[in-house]
């Protein structure tokens, strides 16, 4: 079946909330509205108030009432209407999801997979167009999701959501009209497993969210003037599908990571990190990251454009280490 991202999404949750009436959501404006973005339409009417719950304008208390409901047994996802937001709530995450399972010798379970959305392209300016996904990859005890496909995002999620531990779900703004194929078979993906999106030969592309689909682009391109670009998601930021990432790497002996974080700290250096470690001497040339500019995102198009990432970044990325 042909679905949007947001669809798949959706699916997912109506998947979960069926299946475990344990699962219930809560954010701004998810219930009677169905989301401000729609990912949420219908579940109010289906499963009631008590289950899809619409709260006032404050990122720690949803955070926060999912942590200690998670603790006690219930299984919530909650919304954060934009990933720029979670420095109201990072407490909540930082010391307290976090931390619990650890601090309590693994006695509390914490089954909450707290949905972000994020990323630029939309015009919604400095401050509701990041990806911060570097910020909770960072902290132990947390599990960090990014799909780039509806069946991913269909998946992950049926994943998350049966996880024990707290999952940091990120999608993308850009994505959500974004259509694919997707079994609705309610099978999860598992966490930590990698996709290879496009085979090659001559070099791996490591990317994520919409970098992907700008990968992708960026590939087709350079088949043509015989450059064979493989293109590998991890899907999961942590845990890590390792193995697949660095197999297609001494394959190809080399890495191009590309992510829409700003460049500075982000998680793409993280992986840069992981290869030059682990696979160096596979490699011929050096580790290229393409990323966002290092300053906030500006609201004029053209502007929001020449900050964050491109297909010609990529290409360019590319053709720097395989003439």
């Amino acid at each position: 079946m042909k679905l949007t991202y947001a669809k798949a999404i959706n699916e997912a949750l109506r998947n979960a909330m069926k299946r475990n009436s344990n699962v219930f959501i809560m954010g701004e404006d998810v219930g009677i509205v169905g989301g401000t973005f729609g990912l949420t339409e219908g579940l109010y009417s289906e499963f009631g108030p008590e289950r899809v719950r619409d709260t006032p304008i404050t990122e720690q208390q949803i955070v926060g009432m999912s942590v200690g409901a998670a603790s006690l047994g219930m299984i919530p996802v909650p919304e954060l209407m934009f990933n720029d937001f979670m420095g109201c709530a990072f407490d909540q995450l930082l010391n307290q999801a976090a931390k619990f399972r650890y601090m309590y010798g693994g006695n509390m379970k914490i089954p909450m997979t707290l949905r972000l959305p994020c990323g630029g392209g939309l015009q919604a300016a400095a401050q509701h167009s990041q990806c911060l996904e570097a910020f909770l990859t960072h902290i132990p005890g947390l599990k960090v999701v990014y799909p780039s496909t509806p069946q991913d995002a269909y998946g992950l999620l049926i994943g998350a959501v049966r996880d024990e531990n707290p999952v940091m779900y990120f999608e993308h703004l850009s994505l959500y009209f974004e259509e694919g194929e997707v079994e609705l078979d309610g099978k999860p993906i598992t966490l930590g497993s990698a996709d290879v999106k496009r085979q090659g030969t001559d070099v791996t592309v490591i990317a994520t969210g919409l970098c992907v689909h700008k990968a992708l682009k960026a590939a087709e391109i350079l088949e043509k003037e015989g450059i064979r670009a493989e293109v590998v998601d991890p899907r999961t930021l942590y845990p890590l599908d390792k193995e697949t990432i660095y197999n297609s790497v001494i394959k190809t002996k080399r890495a191009v990571i590309v992510t829409e974080e700003v460049k500075r700290g982000a998680w793409s250096a993280e992986m840069a990190a992981c290869i030059a470690e682990d696979i160096y001497e596979s490699l011929e040339k050096r580790i290229v990251r393409i990323g966002e500019l290092n300053t906030p995102i500006p609201y004029t198009k053209n502007l929001e454009s020449y900050v964050i990432p491109q297909t010609e970044d990529i290409v360019e990325g590319i053709r720097s280490i395989t003439d």
